[in-house]
């Protein structure tokens, strides 16, 4: 389907399409794994397994039919984050759901992507707001994805991937060892893809335009979004290439072993999409299977998007019954 871009878009700062259609995106390489890709992530997701995150949960009220509370946790260096949990109120979860966000953080839970009968924590990434608004990285996103870059152990994107670890431990020590499924935008999307793969609790992953995907075609060129912040760093310090290759979102999906559903856009500004189809190209060529959902756009207003965000998120809780262990 051709869609009317210069019409929907016209006072769009550069072409969200790239110069790339479907077909072409769906030829997107992601980027092989340098060597010691996979033994490094699993060595941090020992070091993570060794950290006890001391949950504490402050209860907050009643939403959309769940209890709601503040649940803080030690995170993959120590520090102290807080994210939203929500519980159902009158029947038990039977699977627990780690729910990431895009890089303007969370100003407070949302459920369309939510199963009823899950127990949801939503972990709001360090540095960013509403709840962890410059603890453990800066809050502004131009600085916090580059903070640490020179040092792959502390590089910032890392410590959010290996977070989501210590999120999952903190929702599991709340409500028992049930299996887990992960869905993430944007942000979360890129983040989460380098944090699942590692991770054998899981069962499902949604990954919604996910970011840091094919750091070779998403540094060479302009962007909107973080991405640009990151370019122009790289530019000025070529040696930070280096550090990336340990953190390609695409690269990191070649590990997958569960289904992932990508939501990945045509047009987009703020993520190229030739980053996000590397994602869901990387999904297909790994152990897992790839349920891959092609958005007229994405981080962007347009004619019927709400009805296609809705489709999505239906769909998106459609994927997620599918993939449960049948006990879940």
């Amino acid at each position: 389907m051709t869609h009317p871009y210069d019409r929907w878009f016209p006072d769009a700062a550069l072409d969200g399409t790239y110069g790339y259609d479907l077909a072409a995106l769906r030829a997107v390489e992601p980027i092989p794994a340098p060597e010691g890709f996979a033994e490094r992530w699993r060595a941090w997701r020992a070091d993570a397994a060794r950290i006890d995150p001391e949950p504490a949960l402050t209860p907050v009220g009643v939403q959309d039919g769940r209890r709601i509370s503040i649940l803080e946790h030690t995170g993959a260096d120590g520090t102290r984050l807080r994210a939203w949990f929500a519980e159902p109120l009158d029947h038990p979860a039977r699977i627990g759901l780690v729910h990431s966000h895009g890089y303007g953080g969370r100003r407070m839970p949302q459920f369309e992507r939510v199963p009823v009968d899950a127990a949801a924590i939503f972990p709001v990434a360090r540095g960013l707001g509403a709840l962890n608004s410059g603890i453990g990285a800066p809050s502004v996103r131009d600085q916090h994805v580059i903070t640490g870059i020179e040092d792959a152990d502390r590089f910032a994107l890392g410590l959010c991937a290996r977070d989501l670890w210590l999120a999952a431990d903190a929702l599991q020590a709340v409500v028992g060892s049930l299996p887990l499924a992960y869905v993430g935008e944007s942000f979360g999307g890129g983040v989460g893809a380098l944090a699942v793969p590692w991770d054998d609790r899981y069962f499902a992953a949604t990954l919604i335009v996910p970011s840091f995907g094919q750091y070779d075609l998403r540094l060479a060129v302009r962007c909107v979004g973080s991405g640009e912040a990151m370019r122009r760093h790289v530019l000025a310090d070529p040696a930070a290439r280096e550090t990336l290759r340990w953190f390609d979102a695409s690269t990191a999906m070649l590990h997958a072993r569960v289904p992932v559903r990508v939501e990945a856009a045509l047009w987009d500004a703020n993520v190229p999409p030739p980053g996000q189809f590397a994602v869901a190209n990387a999904v297909e060529r790994s152990a897992g299977s790839l349920e891959l959902a092609v958005l007229p756009a994405g981080h962007a207003e347009y004619p019927g998007r709400q009805d296609v965000i809705r489709a999505a998120e239906i769909a998106g809780l459609s994927h997620l019954t599918r993939a449960r262990p049948r006990n879940g």
